[in-house]
């Protein structure tokens, strides 16, 4: 009789704790105006609408080494991880992110049309849906330029014209191809060149010029704080990052856009998940990713939708009441000079170019 009670109670127990496992969601992100942005067009109306708890991670700057080791040890934590779009092919070419049938799985536009004809060539990956466009751009600060600011990108090579701190990311890329194009590659030839050991030397002895005078980042959130601190007299980052810390914090900074780097942002689910993670997962992202929840993203950061029945429904800021097209990456007037980031490039060569990188940040 004492075993049996021993068992119920037991049993009881770990019913409940997976009765309040199944009303919490973790999902991973960027953290910052990003984050923000996320939490205001999608978690909050999501969790009013279901009582879910969504519990926020920002650790998409190692999502794949985190999903490799969770992966390993049986143990996946995360239920929903936002990743670019070179992460995503990787993660579905290992087998780590689960596959989507979008049409059935993602919500119609609302005039009907499927969603994979609404996301159109932004699905570069079976296993991937794509959120927004953003783009990785320098900001600068106004005050510590002289009398002639930036306006091209090589300007971040010149410590003469603007000696001081610069900030870049701690990885390979952006830099690796913003170096070979200001070492007089043809933009139509970066890639071509990057996939030889040759042109990656050539790329890291360009960078080598400024290296002693670049603070490298991790987070989004840190070029912006450092340019309002003024530590950094320009810096890269995420457009939506800086269009925070011009816009709403009213910071000296301003924008240059000259060979912004084009790139996909999205969701994937983790291979490894319970039925019912999994279930709620695809519930999560058929809700976050429809027409209107993509295009009230907008309303708090200047990234551009990934479905083209969002990109009417784009308007004014929501707490500035600012039109928000012309601080969008695809503006015309933004896009003279873009660099159009290749994902299967990065996908492929990633891990092999990021050891090289890794080996270059320690000497």
């Amino acid at each position: 009789m004492k075993l049996t009670k021993i068992f119920m109670a037991s049993t009881a127990l770990a019913f409940a704790a997976g009765a309040v496992a199944a009303e919490e969601m973790t999902i991973v992100s960027w953290g910052g105006a990003y984050s923000k942005s996320q939490l205001k067009a999608y978690h909050e109306p999501y969790s009013a609408k279901t009582g879910v708890t969504i519990i926020n991670d920002d650790s998409s700057a190692e999502a794949v080494s985190k999903l490799r080791a969770m992966n390993e040890a049986g143990n996946v934590t995360w239920d929903v991880v936002d990743v670019v779009a070179s992460d995503a092919i990787r993660l579905c070419d290992e087998g780590l992110a689960e596959e989507i049938d979008f049409n059935s799985q993602l919500a119609p536009a609302p005039d009907g049309t499927n969603a994979e004809d609404d996301f159109g060539a932004l699905l570069v990956s079976d296993c991937f849906i794509p959120q927004i466009v953003y783009s990785t751009t320098f900001g600068y600060r106004t005050d510590l330029v002289g009398d002639t600011p930036p306006t091209e990108i090589c300007d971040v090579f010149d410590l003469e014209a603007y000696p001081g701190k610069r900030s870049l990311e701690k990885r390979p890329i952006g830099n690796m191809e913003w170096a070979l194009l200001c070492d007089g590659v043809a933009k139509d030839e970066i890639y071509e060149v990057l996939e030889t050991s040759e042109g990656q030397d050539r790329a890291l002895a360009k960078l080598d010029t400024i290296k002693d005078s670049v603070i490298w980042w991790s987070a989004g959130a840190d070029t912006p704080q450092l340019l309002a601190d003024g530590e950094v007299i320009m810096g890269s980052t995420f457009n939506g990052r800086l269009f925070s810390v011009i816009e709403e914090q009213n910071q000296p900074v301003a924008m240059l856009w000259d060979a912004q780097m084009f790139d996909l942002d999205g969701w994937i689910i983790p291979a490894g998940l319970s039925e019912e993670r999994k279930a709620r997962a695809l519930d999560y992202l058929y809700f976050a990713t429809d027409t209107q929840r993509l295009a009230d993203q907008a309303k708090f950061i200047s990234y551009g939708p990934a479905r083209a029945s969002s990109a009417p429904l784009v308007s004014t800021h929501a707490e500035l009441g600012i039109e928000m097209a012309p601080h969008m990456p695809t503006d015309p007037e933004n896009a003279k000079n873009t660099f159009l980031y290749n994902y299967e490039f990065w996908a492929d060569y990633r891990d092999d170019i990021d050891a090289k990188f890794q080996a270059w940040l320690a000497k």
